[in-house]
């Protein structure tokens, strides 16, 4: 028995290279970073170094007036992007989609951090009535995934995802396995993320994980570089829709590429370090191969977790060789441009990968100069790569050891599209 396919729809937003989707590919191919120092006024300013700000989003453009008070940004970025995501798909809730077979998966690493902190201080300076009525509902984990099903009428099923730095991408893997299982038509999937503020900014800078001592902070973020020294941190959200392919063909349209195969695994090693022998970054891969049905030799490019890190790349590195072997395909970092999102990262850097098959275009590895020669892969650094492509390997890992691979592939539904 066939396997119902799924196909990405509709793409929505909220980046350090902002919200235009044609606007966010064309900066990663030609290597623009949306990096800076966050200025006078931000909360991270004399924070952060280097940071990825995406753009405001006006409250009152996803929430209606009486429901504004005490909302999250990273909810606000979740109902942008999801807004944005449904918009490109031309679907509407309940007129082109039966609301109980519409799904909502949203994933955060760190939720309403930045409210909380905020309300902490408002508690220490004026005891319990100095703190917010709106604070859980504004700031919980599951309130963006609340959000967006209230806002559209979603009434299928709905979950979160907090598996740190993999959330983004498991997201996106539990619409294949919803859509796969008849659960449902549509999936409305992805990450959000706001954690630029002080105490997370500390408490990574203390842990010496974010990139420093850069006079230039578009120069800090260098996946896979031999100078690198850290990852910089990033907000932003990013909402797919991702449609049974037959679904979309009822309604005519087109999909930017089909979601084709995912893998789990865990390092069950350490909580923040990778096993440095990459195993369990292999783990994820092969499985992602094997439910995608694909060999190796059918990936043309891996979009690479890449942070930065000497550790996580190092481990990555030796997850692909253990996998592809030492002649594998083409990888990149999107974080070099955009910081590392947390939460929200997979499901930013699924998005690139969907428009590389879109598009035919593999974007390079911004500020990746001088190739860590331990990090031997056949890196896209300098330019863009254009021509076929066939499928692609996103791969996410996060803190704790959880590592998740997506598989995308050219679409096979009636018609096909490109970011616009």
């Amino acid at each position: 028995m066939s396997r119902p396919g799924a196909t990405v729809t509709g793409v929505g937003l909220v980046t350090p290279l902002g919200r235009d989707p044609v606007a966010f590919f064309e900066g990663l191919l030609a290597a623009r970073t949306g990096l800076s120092t966050p200025p006078p006024g931000h909360p991270a300013h004399g924070w952060l170094e280097a940071a990825g700000i995406a753009p405001p989003v006006d409250p009152l453009e996803v929430l209606p007036p009486r429901e504004v008070r005490g909302v999250d940004r990273f909810v606000l970025l979740a109902l942008a992007a999801a807004k944005d995501a449904l918009a490109d798909a031309g679907l509407v809730v309940g007129r082109d989609a039966d609301p109980e077979r519409v799904a909502v998966v949203v994933a955060t690493g760190g939720a309403g951090l930045e409210s909380f902190e905020l309300q902490s201080r408002r508690r220490f300076e004026r005891g319990r009535p100095g703190v917010s009525p709106y604070l859980l509902p504004g700031m919980l984990a599951n309130m963006a995934t609340a959000r967006i099903a209230i806002q559209h009428g979603i009434r299928g099923y709905s979950s979160t995802i907090s598996t740190a730095c993999a959330a983004g991408a498991q997201a996106v893997a539990e619409a294949l396995r919803l859509i796969r299982g008849g659960e449902a038509d549509v999936v409305v999937c992805g990450g959000a993320e706001s954690p630029l503020h002080p105490t997370i900014a500390a408490a990574f800078a203390n842990s010496r994980a974010l990139a420093g001592n850069w006079s230039d902070p578009a120069a800090a973020s260098r996946p896979f570089d031999s100078r690198r020294n850290g990852f910089v941190l990033g907000e932003g959200s990013a909402v797919l829709v991702i449609e049974r392919t037959a679904h979309a063909d009822a309604r005519g349209v087109g999909g930017y590429a089909d979601l084709v195969g995912w893998g789990g695994s865990s390092d069950a090693h350490h909580p923040t370090a990778p096993r440095p022998d990459g195993s369990g970054a292999a783990a994820s891969m092969r499985l992602a191969l094997a439910s995608a049905g694909l060999a190796t030799g059918d990936v043309d490019y891996v979009s690479a977790h890449g942070t930065g890190t000497k550790s996580g790349d190092l481990a990555e590195t030796r997850g692909l060789h253990a996998v592809f072997g030492a002649d594998g395909p083409a990888v990149s970092s999107v974080k070099g441009c955009t910081g590392h999102l947390l939460g929200a990262s997979g499901a930013v850097e699924a998005v690139a990968g969907v428009f590389s098959v879109a598009c035919g275009a593999l974007p390079p590895t911004a500020n990746l100069e001088s190739p860590d020669p331990a990090c031997d892969l056949d890196h896209v650094r300098g330019a863009a790569r254009t021509g076929p492509v066939g499928a692609v390997l996103s791969n996410s890992f996060a803190f704790g050891g959880h590592n998740i691979s997506l598989l995308f592939a050219p679409t096979t539904a009636a018609a096909r599209r490109r970011p616009r």
